[in-house]
């Protein structure tokens, strides 16, 4: 706890509950509010505006792009005056000096758009740093890792990025957003790698060589990370972590199994934390935010050093961030 208490963690990908709204600021039995957060020293959490993929639909994009968009208006009142809401990385870090538990905005799944490119702008001053460019099911922009049998998915529907999708990438690193990878069709993740301006990441997804599953990246993929100076968030999700494995089968152990594997692949700076926590995230000894020192623990056990495991916890994409906006500053 001597180390962890002085770590700026950040957590990349969080889900809030709805259409109820985020319950954030008392105890609740979610796995992350405001007080589990203090307790296990989680400093900042990326909370998303998750919109499921449905029909590709003039209704299905005018619902998404409105759910998003008030997923978002709660997500940067959630915190009150408790808590602070915050999107560029200098911002995260003045918060962290002066001791603020961080709300940072994010929108999972690019159908939140409706087709409409211009809605990123929109995205982006509700605080929005960060876009998934997919989620379970084709969307107008990408192929999904996850094809939806039930919306009439084939295997593949764009053979990777859309010419609309090359378009939201284009515009994303005009407005300074994160293109966020997680899951994406293999095909979608190389195109957008290649495509931005800017580095890509995945804020939530494990390793395909410990657990072959679509979600998880495989040796190639980590490899053009490194080579775009991208990264990958591991994520807490217990099926991407072992195989047909229930959350109390699976340990922080397990977890970092595949930091370690990332690291030595493509390098400590390409690596990361994440849990998904709510969004299916959790497991034995890490089962909410305030067990987070328990990762920190087990990276120390293994002979991480300070330095090391603050670049894990947030240093690492706090650069992913500052290369986004610099990106979009020209």
């Amino acid at each position: 706890m001597a180390l962890h208490s002085t770590l700026l963690t950040i957590d990349t990908h969080i889900d809030i509950p709805w259409p109820t709204g985020p319950d954030f600021l008392d105890q609740t039995k979610r796995r992350v509010d405001l007080p589990k957060m203090r307790q296990g020293h989680m400093v900042a959490g990326c909370f998303a505006a998750y919109v499921p993929q449905g029909p590709r639909t003039a209704e299905g994009r005018t619902a998404a792009a409105a759910r998003a968009t008030a997923m978002l208006d709660a997500i940067t009142t959630m915190g009150g005056d408790r808590a602070r809401v915050c999107s560029s990385a200098d911002a995260i870090e003045a918060a962290h000096r002066e001791g603020a538990t961080i709300v940072v905005p994010c929108v999972e799944n690019g159908h939140a758009l409706g087709g409409d490119l211009s809605r990123l702008a929109g995205f982006a001053a509700k605080g929005a740093c960060y876009m998934t460019l997919t989620h379970n099911g084709h969307n107008d922009l990408a192929d999904s890792s996850n094809p939806r049998i039930d919306l009439g998915d084939a295997p593949a529907l764009h053979g990777g990025l859309s010419a609309f999708g090359r378009e939201v990438i284009v515009e994303m690193n005009r407005l300074g957003m994160v293109v966020d990878i997680a899951h994406v069709a293999k095909s979608t993740m190389l195109q957008a790698a290649e495509l931005s301006r800017s580095p890509v990441l995945s804020t939530h997804s494990c390793i395909k060589a410990l657990c072959d599953n679509p979600r998880n990246l495989d040796d190639e993929q980590l490899d053009v990370l490194r080579d775009v100076r991208g990264m990958v968030n591991i994520t807490a999700v217990s099926g991407f972590l072992k195989a047909g494995a229930r959350p109390e089968q699976v340990t922080v152990s397990d977890y970092v199994d595949h930091i370690d594997y990332a690291v030595q692949r493509i390098g400590l700076d390409h690596v990361g934390i994440s849990s998904d926590f709510d969004g299916g995230g959790g497991f034995a000894g890490w089962r909410d935010a305030g067990d987070s020192a328990a990762m920190t623990s087990e990276l120390v056990r293994r002979g991480y050093d300070a330095k090391a495991i603050a670049a894990l916890w947030g240093g690492n994409f706090l650069r992913i961030l500052r290369q986004a906006e610099q990106v979009a500053a020209g």
